[in-house]
């Protein structure tokens, strides 16, 4: 049995060890396995007489304070990206954790950006997206979909798809209003949600496929749902919603009235099966809010240009919230965005050949060390069993696969409202060079093969 070492002290930040103990629990710690830790830590919030003799009275008062935050995001803390992001670092561990790509976006993108500032595109945007921008996210989606939406009145432009959700949910849910999602499920969905008031019903899709049960579906769903909020392809199992899937979720809210919103961050990272909007589903535009971004197509997440596409009625309630959350965009990535996403087919093909290639790396990689891999036939993401490596759980496993093997994944329990739901599944990403991804393959090799 591996002994794991405990790198989540640092969400024990609080001076009350109930606070950080909280936290701990949520992600699925066995505190009594943290104890000790967490007195370490929070110990330190208070200095002891000697740490303070050289303390100025406002130093004394402000190192003492607790922190603050709302009740409806006490439960949240920092990330789980962030934290392994940060251990990445500090262990020298490869990482393979956190979505984003170690190579650059294309060079006719960044120069469009460069042109843009230069051209003096600086200041503030039009609230809901420079007009070229909403024209491309238009003709992009008419493409791909068959689609035909007005760009001035059902196209919004947000700052991410994590704001194109927040203001959707913020725009469009009442407090007590229910949301159904399914876990496991990118983190930010809970947190908004909360923000709004709202309730969450809970759907979980099982390995090793990770498909939807449609009667547990139907009978989450009751005359207080307002929306259900889907991500297609999915993180971060990989999972492609099929067309059966999806017309039996659009099947259920036309009976039920029931609103859409839909995350399609993904949809140009396919593998083995064309993506399907679920808006181009018959009688489903009028109740979907398609949600998408620059980010993952073009590696340039930082850049943090998403969109809103939905009808008009709809469109208003997005606007309204993203009118107060960012109001506007940065301007010259926007005009970036529209050459972006009038790329020919051929950069998309391209795409699709070198994550291919990338995916079959750390795929095989993994199959060959002992991992029991599942499908993944989107995203840049893998999802995979680890307990034939003898951990109790995700978190343990995560924390020796950072020390002992330097590499990093990323728990999914953290995914889930009952954590115990994924505590032997791990996600790792392949948004890496080839090069990064054959190394970390080989550090597991060398260190995590079992004997």
């Amino acid at each position: 049995m591996f002994k794991p070492f405990k790198i989540f002290h640092v969400l024990a930040r609080s001076n009350s060890s109930d606070f950080a103990g909280a936290e701990i629990n949520r992600i699925g710690i066995n505190t009594t396995r943290f104890s000790s830790i967490m007195v370490s830590s929070v110990s330190t919030a208070v200095p002891t007489p000697q740490q303070a003799a050289g303390l100025t009275q406002d130093e004394l008062v402000q190192k003492a304070k607790p922190l603050q935050v709302a009740k409806r995001l006490e439960k949240f803390k920092t990330t789980i990206f962030t934290q392994m992001s940060s251990l990445a670092i500090k262990h020298g561990a490869i990482n393979l954790g956190q979505g984003f790509p170690n190579f650059d976006g294309p060079d006719f993108v960044k120069e469009a950006a460069i042109q843009a500032i230069r051209d003096g595109k600086n200041q503030y945007a039009r609230g809901y997206g420079v007009p070229d921008l909403n024209s491309a996210v238009a003709e992009r989606f008419k493409k791909d979909t068959g689609l035909v939406v007005d760009p001035e009145k059902e196209v919004t432009v947000t700052s991410g798809c994590t704001e194109a959700i927040a203001a959707t949910i913020l725009g469009l849910v009442n407090p007590g209003d229910e949301v159904v999602l399914f876990a496991p499920f990118y983190d930010s969905y809970e947190a908004t949600l909360s923000m709004a008031g709202a309730k969450i019903k809970c759907v979980t899709l099982q390995p090793p496929d990770f498909s939807i049960p449609i009667d547990e579906l139907k009978s989450v769903v009751s005359k207080n749902t307002r929306a259900i909020l889907m991500n297609t392809p999915h993180n971060p199992t990989g999972k492609m919603f099929t067309r059966e899937e999806l017309n039996a979720i659009a099947s259920l809210c036309i009976e039920n009235d029931i609103l859409v919103f839909s995350d399609e961050v993904y949809d140009k990272l396919t593998f083995e099966m064309d993506h399907i909007s679920i808006a181009s589903l018959p009688r489903m535009y009028e109740r979907t809010v398609t949600m998408n971004s620059l980010g993952k197509t073009f590696s340039l997440t930082g850049w943090k240009i998403g969109w809103a596409i939905a009808p008009p009625h709809l469109t208003w309630g997005v606007r309204q919230a993203h009118s107060f959350l960012t109001f506007a965009t940065s301007t010259p990535m926007q005009f970036a965005a529209a050459t972006a996403l009038r790329a020919p087919d051929s950069y998309y093909e391209e795409l699709q050949r070198d994550y291919t290639a990338k995916k079959n790396i750390l795929v095989e990689g993994l199959n060959s060390v002992g991992f029991t891999v599942f499908p993944s036939s989107g995203t840049y993401f893998v999802v995979v069993d680890h307990t034939p490596f003898g951990l109790e759980n995700d978190i343990a496993f995560c924390e020796y696969l950072i020390k002992e093997v330097g590499v990093v994944a990323i728990p999914t329990s953290v995914f889930y409202l009952n954590p115990e739901e994924g505590k032997n599944l791990v996600r790792f990403t392949f948004c890496k060079d080839e090069e990064t991804l054959k190394s970390a393959v080989e550090r597991m090799k060398e260190k995590l093969l079992k004997k």
